[in-house]
């Protein structure tokens, strides 16, 4: 980045009135030397303040931008869906928490990562930072490191089922089929956190998408829809269980409900585009978008 012109002026005249400050100094010296640090002083203290006001609206704009924008990452996580409760702490990590949600939802995963390391550094054992740092990862595609922070996260929670679905995804990802069905059926009989099991659904419909094995598919995808009506991706995926299990009809239902469940939304464009090619005699995809 190009530094701004004026905090550079302001850094080389705070670096001369250090170098002036340590030669000897006439009286006459002494007084210009002083009316310059005051100078040097307003104009600091008046661009911080115009930086904080500045970062408060900024940070006002990135609420805003999370209550009217779907953020919807290339590849599925139930990640929070909604902003959560930090609380504050003596160290500062939940600061850099709160920019890490933040930097998620306006899809810069890399800066995401960046600030939720510096919450582990002052706070290890934060399991809200370790699962937004997991989720962080997915969206970034560090699928090993996603499943080490995952697992940790389980470890010292073991009731917590939306790091075990997470595990289960990040094994889909990895196509290791067998891990990620022991995982999400484990949600599934739990049952214990409605967004955990609804996602279960999903992926377990995805892993056996992805085996072939279509009936089953639609079984766990068919749940996902009734569970989660406006995961939109699920009509998808639901759709391409249908056409490949010779339900033609069944599918083009199911993504013209999806095409019009939210028209702003990526997946819904998904479902449009897919009627579209098959109406035109398209072939519809064998790999998902999400795997």
């Amino acid at each position: 980045m190009t530094p701004d012109p004026t905090y550079a002026g302001l850094a080389e005249e705070i670096a001369d009135l250090e170098a002036r400050l340590a030669a000897n100094l006439s009286p006459g010296d002494q007084e210009s030397l002083k009316r310059r640090i005051a100078s040097a002083f307003r104009r600091t203290e008046a661009a911080a303040a115009e930086l904080a006001e500045a970062r408060q609206r900024i940070r006002g704009l990135v609420e805003r931008y999370k209550r009217t924008v779907v953020v919807e990452p290339d590849g599925p996580g139930p990640g929070p869906s909604v902003r959560p409760s930090f609380q504050a702490d003596h160290l500062g990590a939940s600061t850099f928490v709160e920019k890490g949600w933040s930097l998620i939802a306006l899809g810069d995963h890399q800066g995401a990562r960046q600030s939720l390391e510096r919450a582990l550094e002052l706070a290890p054992n934060d399991l809200e930072a370790q699962s937004l740092m997991g989720w962080a990862q997915i969206l970034d595609h560090q699928l090993d490191k996603a499943l080490e922070t995952f697992s940790r996260v389980l470890a010292a929670e073991p009731s917590n089922q939306l790091a075990r679905v997470n595990i289960g995804y990040v094994c889909l990802k990895k196509r290791i089929f067998g891990e990620a069905i022991e995982h999400l059926s484990r949600v599934i009989r739990a049952d214990a956190d409605r967004k955990a099991t609804l996602y279960a659904h999903y992926y377990l419909g995805l892993v056996y998408l992805e085996r072939g094995m279509y009936l089953d598919a639609q079984s766990f995808l068919a749940k996902a829809v009734a569970l989660g009506p406006n995961l939109i991706e699920a009509h998808y995926e639901l759709g391409r269980a249908q056409w490949f299990s010779g339900d033609s009809a069944g599918a083009i239902a199911t993504w013209k409900r999806g095409a019009s469940a939210n028209r702003f939304a990526p997946w819904a464009a998904r479902c449009a585009e897919l009627l579209e090619s098959v109406e035109r005699g398209g072939v519809v995809p064998r790999s998902s978008p999400s795997v």
